[in-house]
């Protein structure tokens, strides 16, 4: 057998890796295949200034492609050795990632078809119990990455409300940050950005307020207040590695969720104010772990109709000779 694979599987490794969630779907990611390794690089000029001022949840949104690529890899019959920030002087070049021949699992072969089913469900969902196995099993299985999953339950959500209602009243007077999202949502028949097919009006019945993006046309026929659960993916450092490894952490939790046929949503709105994400860290964390994203899970209810597919760039625009 080869020592590496083809260009052609690569191709489809990548097509499939690109399915990775990013914040307001920028794709700030590019690749580089330098036989016999790929390697990912961040794609700085992909950076929402307002939105992320520090990079963190562009470096979080690489490492979930990341691991989407070893998701990958391993169907297409592939193992992945991940070398992290191999050179101190390209802080842009993320991860090289080598190969070995592998038989793909069947936990291979689930998490492939999940990477091919998730989407990113902003609706409300159902009032139903997620049982507590599932979880388990999903906080288990993500953490091998390298970063935490903490339930926040019941008792302590309600400390998730000051700061997002802070982030959304600081965000509605920012011009800057404005004028970002209105360039990075409502997009219609384009490559990337958030579409407006897959954005519903903000339900003023939460507790949580959802990010407000542009010109929703999601119908969300959910009219109860949202019943999800809430999971945050934390660090115990907050450099750049660990940022990675949150991404493929966060990743990793999307696919088992979605396996369990649950749906998920990121959100990460408070996270762009330190204050705001210190505030998180303080209350929720108590001081323990730097919080990198936040995910609402839950049970989409059985009247929603299927999401229209996210746009993704063409493997060509993001793949480097």
């Amino acid at each position: 057998m080869a020592a590496s694979p083809t260009m052609d599987t690569v191709k489809i490794a990548l097509e499939m890796a690109v399915r990775a969630p990013s914040i307001h779907n920028t794709q700030p990611w590019r690749w580089r295949v330098r036989d016999p390794a790929i390697q990912l690089w961040a794609d700085p000029r992909r950076h929402l200034v307002s939105s992320d001022p520090q990079q963190g949840k562009l470096i979080v949104s690489c490492g979930a492609a990341l691991h989407h690529l070893r998701v990958a890899l391993a169907v297409l019959g592939w193992s992945a050795t991940v070398t992290h920030l191999p050179d101190p002087n390209e802080p842009d070049h993320l991860a090289t990632v080598e190969f070995a021949p592998h038989q793909p699992t069947q936990a291979d072969i689930d998490l492939g078809a999940a990477l091919l089913q998730r989407h990113t469900d902003r609706r409300g969902y159902r009032s139903l119990e997620i049982p507590p196995g599932y979880l388990k099993t999903i906080s288990t299985r993500a953490t091998k990455f390298g970063a935490v999953v903490r339930h926040v339950p019941e008792s302590l959500r309600v400390r998730l409300v000051p700061p997002f209602q802070n982030a959304v009243a600081r965000h509605a007077k920012d011009p800057d940050y404005q004028l970002e999202l209105a360039a990075w949502s409502g997009h219609r028949r384009t490559a990337d950005g958030v579409p407006s097919a897959n954005t519903p009006h903000p339900n003023l019945t939460d507790e949580i307020p959802a990010r407000i993006f542009a010109d929703a046309d999601l119908i969300d026929r959910h009219e109860a207040p949202d019943a999800a659960e809430w999971l945050v993916i934390c660090t115990p450092h907050d450099d750049r590695r660990s940022q990675l490894r949150a991404g493929e952490t966060t990743s990793a939790l999307l696919l088992e969720a979605t396996h369990l046929g649950l749906s998920t949503c990121l959100q990460t709105e408070p996270l762009g104010l330190p204050e705001l994400r210190n505030d998180i860290r303080t209350t929720v964390l108590y001081d323990c772990a730097y919080p990198q994203t936040m995910i609402r899970i839950g049970w989409t209810p059985t009247n929603s109709a299927p999401l229209a597919p996210t746009p993704r760039r063409p493997i060509e625009d993001i793949l480097d000779a």
